[in-house]
């Protein structure tokens, strides 16, 4: 760690710098790239959208003891009763989560019976839940006037702030993150819940912190710069970027210690909810926004 401090005390000082700047065609082909596919991904797959978003029927049943064998228990269980199910996971280690498409008054008793007969469980355990698409829906509505709301602002600090052209540079760095992030969503499957968007959002937070930081210093930089200086104003900006790098890098890794717990607890639980959704858009965002 002593060799990083040295490392970032000497690009501060401008011992040492990486030609960030000089090489930013080659930064802009990889971004470019990334957001091609990501869209082409989005195309060809599409989201993995939750019951939240897409309605259906959720049963939840208590096990003593949930293991992978214990999904596929349910899973088959499931399917003998004549329904197909679309998700099938463990929550808080002690219940199951079955999720299906619409079903009938009918189709239910079915699926709650074979359910407890096979986890073992009496019928009146199995907890089932209807879900309608109208409050996915909901949410994305209010996500998305949120997200106009919050772009308008921020344009409008940075514009005063700083200047426009940094604004609209801000933008695309938000735009930039969240293509990629959803992207890397549809190509893993990884499913889309009310959380997920809501992490989705919380990253444009993230993602400008980074960007507020950079802009901040490339305006102390030039400062002043007028075309006798000894530093065009390229380099002055590269010698903000390289300032600016270390910090952001220890900033992302301290952010992502926590994230990281959550994410691989959820992982060793074998389970699901709010806080592993929320997690898994942090981690994917928290990685994506420090190259932006």
């Amino acid at each position: 760690m002593s060799g990083f401090g040295d490392l970032g005390n000497r690009l501060y000082r401008g011992q040492k710098s990486f030609k960030i700047v000089e090489n930013r065609k080659a930064w802009y082909a990889i971004s470019a790239l990334l957001l091609v596919l990501s869209f082409a991904v989005l195309g060809l797959r599409g989201l993995n959208l939750g019951i939240e978003f897409k309605g259906g029927a959720e049963f939840a049943a208590p096990v003593s003891s949930a293991t992978t064998q214990t999904v596929t228990t349910a899973r088959e269980a499931v399917n003998a009763s004549g329904t197909t199910a679309s998700s099938v996971t463990i929550v808080g280690g002690n219940k199951i989560r079955v999720q299906t498409p619409t079903l009938t008054t009918e189709e239910s008793a079915k699926v709650s019976q074979a359910l407890a007969a096979a986890l073992n469980v009496d019928e009146q355990d199995v907890k089932i839940q209807i879900v309608g698409p109208t409050w996915g829906a909901e949410v994305s509505a209010n996500a998305a006037r949120a997200l106009v709301v919050f772009l308008v602002l921020v344009a409008i600090f940075i514009a005063i702030y700083f200047e426009w052209p940094m604004a609209a540079a801000a933008i695309l760095a938000l735009a930039h993150d969240v293509v990629i992030t959803v992207g890397i969503y549809a190509l893993s499957g990884f499913e889309v819940t009310p959380a997920t968007v809501i992490g989705f959002l919380t990253i444009l937070g993230y993602s400008l912190y980074d960007t507020v930081v950079v802009f901040d210093k490339v305006k102390e930089n030039t400062k002043g710069i007028t075309a006798s200086s000894r530093m065009t104003y390229s380099e002055a900006a590269n010698l903000a970027l390289n300032q600016t790098l270390v910090r952001s890098i220890n900033t992302s890794i301290v952010a992502l210690l926590p994230v990281v717990s959550i994410f691989i607890g959820g992982i060793v639980r074998q389970g699901s909810g709010t806080l592993y959704d929320l997690a898994l858009a942090h981690f994917i965002g928290k990685v994506v926004g420090p190259f932006s």
